[in-house]
């Protein structure tokens, strides 16, 4: 293993904010697919049941409760050596979990008494909330983790189905991410807020479909470690979609986004300021009734600032995705192409190429597998597992050393491998109570070591490679 050094830091502080630093940045890359935990909150047909009819309205609240095992929540390394690693020692904890939930949506499209569907109302609104409330048991630096994450979320749309229509969304979440120095003081929680706008353009039957639409994204850190972190993004997509079968449809869509870091003067790494490019076509829908398909390809470019600097590595490449689902039973359940019905059992292989935002050198090139198995029984039971393997690329990391002077590097690229999966089943005795449980692995392959300065020049050493192990069982109330 070769470690090519920085140079050497005399200030505590600056070693503490250089570990913490870099411990986010890696944690935030290796955790991104556990943005919600609970499979069930990801998706509202997990999540809502027959619910509550109020007026024009229908209300779905819910409450859940569940036990289980985290094997490394800090998120540090598995590596051990003398001295240690800058982010050593696992810690494993008992989390106990609460999570209260609701939402309310105008009533969907009605049958009628000649058996006919009514067209949807001209203005529909969906809104909901959830919050999560985590104990830990364990030794008092893990007993000291317990916080409680949420989000909510409103929209609405116009005219949708018609000729002319739009919609506006809002949605916030608070994001919990420990620091692998255990002091809540110091961990990287944040506020996401999400807002923006759609106008879509049905003209004719409705075969053809044109969408403009904004986003605006803001990463909100809330400690003064995390601050130099915050970023936010004004994010503008063109999407076309022709129908040439029911369900079947060739697609466009482009997107173009401005991300800025407003503090990143003040961050250890090296952040740049940039304008993404992404573009594709592609094909989404059945090709028969038992199977559908996913194909696009298209480019990708991330347009950094800073021109020719060694510190400003840009992607530049080709995107693409190929997806393939077989559903175990015929006649998906919904006219949209690309969506069916959840009562639908099916299983789905796929690969991905992009490029991802990073706070880690940029930006990382993400090459990922992945498959699905989700199967529905008996109108009680539901089993979802799913399994991806990624390599994950990055260019060379540089660490910030203040206005006007330049940014020295600390590692060369190097490419992560990271691979897991997750299994979750509930049992529904009812159409409202079921018993749950989730496993979920996740580890991260690597022999990456960087560098940083320890408090009186001694060496200090952060290693990028993890394995993480969670367990819960739990049962939950909805309507």
């Amino acid at each position: 293993m070769t470690i090519r050094r920085s140079p050497r830091f005399r200030r505590s502080s600056w070693f503490v904010r250089a570990s913490a630093g870099v411990a986010v940045a890696a944690g935030l890359v290796a955790s991104a697919r556990d943005a919600s935990a609970q499979e069930w909150l990801k998706d509202r047909r997990y999540q809502e049941g027959a619910g509550i009819r109020t007026g024009d309205f229908e209300l779905h609240p819910g409450i859940a409760g569940e036990i289980g095992y985290d094997s490394n929540w800090l998120l540090r390394t598995h590596e051990t050596r003398q001295p240690p690693f800058a982010n050593a020692d696992p810690r494993e904890a008992g989390v106990l979990r609460l999570t209260p939930s609701l939402s309310v949506a105008t009533l969907g499209p009605q049958r009628l008494e000649d058996g006919t569907i009514a067209p949807p109302p001209r203005l529909q609104f969906r809104g909901g909330a959830d919050l999560t409330y985590r104990e830990f048991i364990g030794v008092e630096e893990i007993r000291k983790q317990r916080n409680a994450s949420g989000n909510a979320y409103v929209t609405f749309d116009v005219n949708s189905g018609r000729p002319i229509g739009f919609g506006v969304f809002a949605n916030y979440r608070r994001l919990i991410q420990p620091s692998v120095v255990a002091d809540p003081n110091l961990s990287f929680n944040r506020s996401d807020v999400r807002a923006g706008g759609e106008l879509v353009l049905q003209p004719g039957s409705g075969t053809l479909d044109l969408r403009f639409g904004y986003q605006f994204y803001g990463a909100l850190f809330e400690e003064s470690n995390g601050v130099p972190f915050t970023n936010l993004t004004h994010d503008i997509t063109v999407k076309n979609r022709w129908r040439f079968r029911p369900r079947t449809a060739l697609f466009h869509d482009t997107s173009l986004r401005f991300i800025t870091y407003p503090n990143s003067d003040r961050a250890v790494q090296q952040l740049n300021n940039s304008t993404p490019l992404r573009t594709r076509v592609g094909l989404n829908g059945l090709l028969t009734p038992r199977f559908g398909t996913l194909l696009a390809v298209g480019y990708g470019g991330s347009f950094y600032e800073g021109g020719t600097a060694l510190s400003t590595q840009q992607y530049d490449s080709i995107n693409g995705q190929a997806e393939g689902t077989f559903y175990l039973s015929g006649n998906p359940g919904s006219a949209e192409p690309g969506q069916v019905s959840l009562l639908l059992s099916s299983i789905t292989l796929g690969f991905n190429r992009d490029f991802q935002n990073s706070l880690l050198g940029n930006f990382y090139t993400s090459n990922k597998g992945y498959g699905r198995v989700v199967y529905f029984f008996g109108g009680r039971a539901l089993l979802q597992g799913d399994v991806f393997f990624e390599a994950m690329s990055f260019p060379p990391i540089f660490l910030n050393n203040g206005p006007g002077a330049p940014p020295t590097q600390a590692i060369g690229d190097f490419t992560n491998f990271r691979y897991g999966g997750t299994l979750f089943g509930e049992y529904r005795f009812t159409d409202s109570f079921g018993v749950n449980t989730t496993l979920d692995y996740v580890e991260v392959a690597s022999d990456t070591v960087i560098p940083l300065g320890g408090p009186a020049g001694g060496p200090a050493d952060f290693h990028m490679a993890y394995r993480r192990f969670q367990a819960f069982l739990g049962a939950r109330f909805f309507l």
